[in-house]
């Protein structure tokens, strides 16, 4: 019988390090340790302590539930918690997510989590969504899979060239910056959806790639941002983020003024 074994965290620090493309040299004196001791924990002659860990996980931005990852590795106990959303520790953050995401109507918002699975959507999201292929709307709910997907909102996407490479330039660097097997696996299946990539310049005046969108009510075009919890000390509410749509011109914020959302539930 075989005995399951740990991960190197030694190992997985280096990951990390490269990953970041940070020298040991840098990484030590940005974490006050000689880069003799961390060449130590790299290679595993140096087991590292849990301040040094949490120090070192901290310089190289590695996001919570990995840190947890490590500190198991190293055989130490994790240091942030995980709930839902929904749970009793979390009522305050999601009552503020359910806040925001309210003020924004008449204007599309949602929340997602780490792997673009949807998490919550303001009414406006809704109304987008006619004609969208039923199987995409069965959780758990992946919003760039139903924005890219030929049964998803994609034929309804005017400039579908230019925002499929804006999602998948943004995926890719998330993946990247995150090790997630799981980005990489929605990466590798958006990118052979058709739509092809863009072969055309953005327009010189233009500030923001918009999403330009057919409606029976005309074209809609938005600008989107992205709001993340800025200190948090949770896995759930690190990895949670909210996408707010705004009209990109004068006509979609009148159109939108003028749309009868869904009654609140």
């Amino acid at each position: 019988m075989k005995t399951a074994t740990r991960p190197d965290v030694g190992a997985m620090l280096r990951e990390w390090r490269m990953r970041r493309r940070i020298s040991q040299m840098e990484l030590a004196l940005v974490v006050g340790i000689s880069p003799r001791h961390l060449s130590f924990v790299e290679t595993g002659r140096s087991q590292p302590g849990r301040a040094t860990l949490l120090n070192l996980a901290e310089a190289l931005d590695v996001p919570l539930r990995e840190r947890n990852v490590l500190l198991l590795a190293a055989g130490l106990a994790p240091a942030y918690a995980e709930h839902g959303l929904e749970d009793s520790a979390l009522a305050i953050a999601h009552e503020a997510v359910q806040l925001i995401l309210r003020a924004h109507e008449p204007f599309p918002a949602l929340a997602i989590d780490r792997s673009w699975n949807l998490v919550l959507a303001n009414r406006a999201v809704m109304p987008l969504l006619a004609g969208v292929a039923p199987h995409l709307l069965q959780p758990p709910v992946n919003v760039l899979r139903l924005s890219l997907h030929p049964e998803g909102v994609a034929p309804r996407i005017e400039n579908l060239p230019e925002w499929r490479a804006h999602l998948l330039a943004r995926l890719r660097r998330e993946a990247a910056m995150s090790g997630s097997e799981e980005l990489r696996a929605l990466l590798e299946e958006l990118a052979a959806y058709p739509g092809g990539e863009s072969r055309h310049e953005a327009q010189r005046d233009a500030i923001v790639v918009p999403l330009r969108l057919r409606t029976p009510g005309g074209t809609l075009s938005f600008f989107s941002t992205t709001t993340v919890f800025g200190t948090p000390l949770e896995v759930t509410l690190a990895e949670l983020a909210l996408e707010s749509f705004f009209p990109a011109d004068r006509a979609t914020a009148a159109a939108l003024g003028r749309v009868e959302l869904p009654a609140a539930k």
